[in-house]
């Protein structure tokens, strides 16, 4: 087991341990149980940002080194594997058998699926495919004795009980540490095409309304501003349309399937908006950098607002105006919504803008985090914004699983 040292959003320096097995994290958990210390599981690092800076001292803990393929039986379209492993490796595996886990995740080549377990990413295609909630059948984690306990197993069709695979999902890593995962599959999309659509404000909630009642089934419905668009386009050396609002939406299947959406999509949408498709490998580079967007943005503050689907070309036409207008992108279809700002904003402005933000997101039945700003700020900004109402049953949970508070304490809603 080799150590160096990390710091974790501002905190620090922490000891990182890189262990190597199962039963070396489980060794781990027993000396911080036995020391009163925190572990802080990481892995590559894409979402180190998301929570509040750590209080308790203790160790990072690199789990890059579990990354092993368990058992692959593709006939059954699943997977387990360690969670250690990065997203494009467990893709390269997975393409071989024509199978792929739906979820987009940006820089792939770094985020282990431990890191998108824990914080519940998803992307683009989260419209038609949903988020990994949907797709992990199995896991195993590592409780506060150092001991493992299961949940679900290997194959789709599980006994009943409680699903402790969606409690830990999103769970930020406050429950316990997860080592090992079951993935439900699908097979690779036969075609793919993005249909590129240039609207301007007044027709944009129109628009989106079309396309909810779409005889087509999307995959993606994604929109974004012109300060997006400026950074998503140029990427896929696409030619940013001179509108202020850009609507992309997505298709997979069989090519007759596809071919036969593209074209409904393009009488339904008629001449209410300029309209561009694009078929198979011309779609690639656009759904990569559409995918790429957070990371591609020199933003260091994000904001992240959860609302009604119906609500989501109000409150973007709300909050996309000067002088510090962010680069907007929103699932559109999910009703998520991320503001991305530009790097000269202030503490100050951003707690002001805030504000605004959640004014507007409250009477859409919603509300706004902050996944990414700098540490200093997060006291100020409330990261996790007011604690919803289930926050005594979080409490009651984290007591049961973790009543050391050994794991990632203090990171999550309401300190837990």
């Amino acid at each position: 087991m080799n150590a160096t040292t990390c710091v974790l959003d501002g905190f620090g320096p922490l000891s990182l341990v890189c262990p190597g097995s199962a039963q070396e994290v489980g060794d781990l958990i027993r000396e911080a149980a036995a020391s009163d210390r925190a572990l802080y599981p990481i892995g590559g690092q894409t979402k180190i940002a998301l929570g509040v800076p750590p209080t308790k001292p203790g160790q990072a803990v690199d789990l890059r080194g579990l990354a092993q393929i368990i058992d692959f039986p593709a006939r059954d379209m699943t997977v387990t594997v360690q969670t250690g492993i990065t997203i494009h490796a467990l893709r390269e595996t997975l393409v071989q058998e024509n199978l792929r886990l739906p979820i987009d995740v940006a820089q792939s080549r770094h985020a282990t699926l431990g890191g998108i377990l824990a914080a519940n990413s998803s992307g683009p295609r989260r419209y038609g495919y949903g988020t990994l909630r949907d797709y992990v059948i199995g896991i195993s984690a590592l409780n506060d004795d150092g001991n493992e306990f299961k949940a679900g197993g290997r194959v789709v069709k599980n006994v009943a009980g409680y699903d402790l695979c969606k409690l830990l999902v999103g769970s930020l890593g406050t429950l316990g540490i997860i080592t090992q995962a079951t993935l439900k599959l699908r097979p690779l999309a036969e075609q793919q095409a993005l249909i590129r659509l240039a609207c301007e404000s007044a027709k944009l909630e129109a628009m989106l309304t079309c396309l909810h009642e779409s005889g087509t089934r999307p995959v993606c419905l994604d929109l974004m501003n012109q300060a997006a668009a400026r950074i998503v386009f140029p990427k896929a050396n696409v030619v940013v349309p001179d509108v202020p609002w850009v609507l992309l939406v997505g298709y997979e299947g069989n090519t007759d399937a596809v071919t036969w959406q593209v074209q409904q999509i393009v009488k339904e949408v008629g001449t209410q908006c300029r309209l561009e498709a694009r078929v198979d490998f011309t779609a690639a580079p656009l759904w990569d950098a559409l995918i790429e967007l957070a990371a591609l943005s020199p933003a260091q503050t994000v904001f992240k607002a959860h609302l009604l689907p119906s609500a989501v070309a109000w409150f973007c036409q709300g909050v996309d105006h000067e002088p510090n207008r962010p680069a907007l992108h929103a699932h559109a279809g999910n009703g998520i919504v991320y503001g991305h700002w530009p790097s000269d904003l202030t503490k100050e402005r951003a707690a002001s803008m805030l504000t605004a933000w959640r004014d507007l997101a409250r009477q859409a039945q919603g509300g706004v985090v902050v996944p990414s700003c700098p540490s200093d700020w997060k006291a100020a900004l409330n990261v996790w914004g007011p604690d919803p109402d289930g926050a005594w049953l979080m409490r009651e949970v984290k007591a049961k699983f973790d009543p050391q508070r050994i794991f990632n304490p203090g990171r999550f809603v309401d300190g837990i």
